[in-house]
């Protein structure tokens, strides 16, 4: 298509459309009516002879197409926001959006957010933490930390950190755990990954058909470890991610049992190139992990 003929306005609307998944919130965003950004999307879609969205009870949903446009258009429109950024502010800068699993987010990546900025100027970070469950395309990310196998559909991920899940437990509690199977005489306090005590059960020697205890589940491994430091449970979660609660004694790992199900990785879309900031970011990430890891052996 000759660029005299882009449907800029149409592409607009499609891009917030799909990014809010609703024409009613993307019409807020651009300040239009919702009948104005359905009949762009409509416009759009009668021009390129193909469906983007599928119009659903409560939102929207992308067809095969708008699946594959949404991205393309995404990134141009962002590129296009960022270099007039750059413009506006007189300065050479590159953002990166970046979204991190709220556990690494809190207890590594922000602690040491400011050596990455000291060292990288021309960066400006803009970070969002979520609770592993993720759409790179939908957020407008350009990598997401996230944890799990690796295995995510359509994208290219980098292992960071192996994050083997372990018992923790508020010190007056572990008095009380002399033997691994005594867990099963406490609140069990896990993630929404349902194997996870009968992995370390197991692991530990421990019958898993014995009756199981009340167990909370969290979506977030730091408000889980609230729990854990008011009494209220035994959970399961990486130590390495909580060392200076262990140091501070406000918790105690009571059994050297452990159980590898995931590790943390560092992910994005396999049709997103990187970008200067993006290298950066993931070179100093990988560096800095390299060295913490030499100096705890």
């Amino acid at each position: 298509m000759d660029r005299s003929q882009l449907p800029l306005n149409a592409l607009r609307a499609f891009e917030a459309a799909a990014r809010h998944a609703s024409f009613t919130r993307a019409a807020q965003e651009l300040c239009v009516t919702q009948a104005a950004v359905s009949h762009q999307v409509r416009g759009l879609e009668a021009q390129l002879g193909v469906e983007l969205f599928r119009r659903l009870p409560r939102g929207l949903g992308f067809t095969g197409e708008g699946e594959v446009l949404y991205p393309i258009v995404h990134e141009a429109l962002e590129r296009m926001s960022q270099a007039i950024d750059v413009l506006a502010d007189g300065a050479d800068r590159e953002v990166l959006n970046v979204g991190v699993v709220g556990t690494f987010a809190v207890a590594w990546l922000l602690p040491r957010l400011e050596q990455f900025q000291r060292r990288f100027p021309f960066v400006d970070v803009r970070v969002s933490t979520h609770n592993n469950k993720i759409e790179l395309t939908l957020e407008g990310l350009d990598y997401a930390i996230r944890f799990g196998t690796g295995a995510w559909h359509g994208t290219e991920a980098t292992p960071l950190m192996e994050a083997p899940l372990t018992v923790l437990c508020a010190p007056a509690l572990g008095e009380r755990l002399t033997q691994p199977s005594d867990v099963l005489h406490q609140t069990l306090l896990r993630s929404y990954r349902t194997d996870e005590w009968n992995a370390w059960l197991s692991a530990a020697g421990v019958d898993t058909h014995l009756s199981f205890p009340r167990t909370v589940i969290f979506d977030s491994s730091v408000a889980m470890m609230e729990v854990v430091i008011q009494g209220g449970g035994v959970a399961l979660a990486p130590a390495v991610m909580f060392r200076r609660q262990l140091a501070e004694g406000r918790i105690v790992r009571p059994f050297r049992t452990q159980v590898a199900l995931g590790s943390y990785w560092l992910t994005r879309l396999q049709h997103h190139g990187e970008t200067p900031a993006m290298s950066a970011f993931k070179r100093w990430l990988i560096e800095s992990l390299s060295v913490e890891s030499g100096e705890a052996g």
